[in-house]
């Protein structure tokens, strides 16, 4: 470790940030994504825009199975234009729309392609999430420590931050072809799968080359680039508006030049009609 700040060994909920290494557990459990598209989303927290739910319904299909297998809750697109046109046609939520909507349909796949029950596949005990589990321990070289219901219904894993960041470190640097560098090389190439039209994941993973980066709920984001590191971070309040900004600090400090990443480096702050403030990484983090 070359720099740390605040209890990086304590336990923290990742959320969404554990996805790339889980994506690793599906695929030694036999499943063959048919595209590194797949994968991606597979590994992703999409915006529910429609191409992301027509890939997730076709792996479904792929499966043999329907979106009625799915165990994440009904939800509406994030993607605010598409949202405000499902409000204004009264199209009701579903679970194709989820934002996790991906990790459930590769879970099911992972669960037929190893002969596994896809009843109860969310369940802690379930030979499936008993694989993830000892996966993301194995990556973050200790065990996990607690395990909740996240938001989509799947199991969560808490991990320290350091954790988080030695698993996706792993994925940058293993070997070509090896499971863990497939979903690192599926993330990078087609990144609009992992998050969507306007989000930072898909956006940064376009402009620093070889970043690999998967953001989670309540102020979590994890960053690997090849030959420089990786850093994660949570954000003690849970918040969003310091995210990005305490991110790009952290690359900087792995040599990604300032320049690409000037759009990141400051969340501006708006009052009445214009903008009054900016938040910034604190000093400890940028000097």
């Amino acid at each position: 470790m070359t720099f740390a700040a605040g209890a990086v060994d304590r336990p923290i909920l990742p959320r969404s940030s554990n996805k790339p290494v889980q994506a690793t557990a599906l695929l030694a459990a036999g499943w063959k994504p048919r595209s590194q598209a797949e994968l991606a989303i597979g590994a992703g927290s999409h915006n529910g825009e429609d191409g992301h739910r027509d890939l997730a319904a076709a792996m479904l299909v792929a499966a043999g199975l329907g979106p009625d297998a799915l165990g994440c809750p009904v939800a509406l697109p994030q993607h605010e234009p598409t949202r405000g046109q499902w409000l204004a046609s009264g199209r009701a939520p579903d679970r194709l729309a989820m934002n996790c909507s991906g990790k459930h349909a590769a879970m099911l796949s992972a669960c037929v392609a190893s002969g596994w029950p896809t009843d109860g596949y969310l369940a802690q005990d379930h030979p499936l999430q008993q694989a993830i589990e000892a996966r993301l321990g194995e990556a973050a070289g200790a065990s996990v420590t607690a395990v909740v219901v996240d938001g989509c219904g799947a199991p969560q894993h808490a991990l320290s931050v350091t954790g988080l960041a030695r698993g996706v470190l792993s994925l940058v640097q293993a070997p070509e072809g090896s499971p863990e560098r497939s979903v690192a090389d599926a993330m990078r190439a087609e990144p609009w799968f992992v998050a969507g039209t306007g989000r930072e994941d898909t956006d940064l993973m376009r402009a620093v080359p070889g970043l690999l980066v998967k953001g989670g709920a309540d102020g979590v984001h994890v960053a690997a680039v090849p030959g420089r590191g990786a850093v994660a971070l949570k954000m003690d309040d849970g918040g969003e508006r310091g995210r990005t900004p305490a991110l790009s600090a952290a690359l900087l400090r792995l040599g990604v030049p300032a320049d690409v990443l000037a759009p990141w480096l400051l969340t501006p702050v708006s009052g009445g009609d214009g903008v009054v403030g900016e938040v910034r990484a604190a000093a400890v983090l940028a000097s």
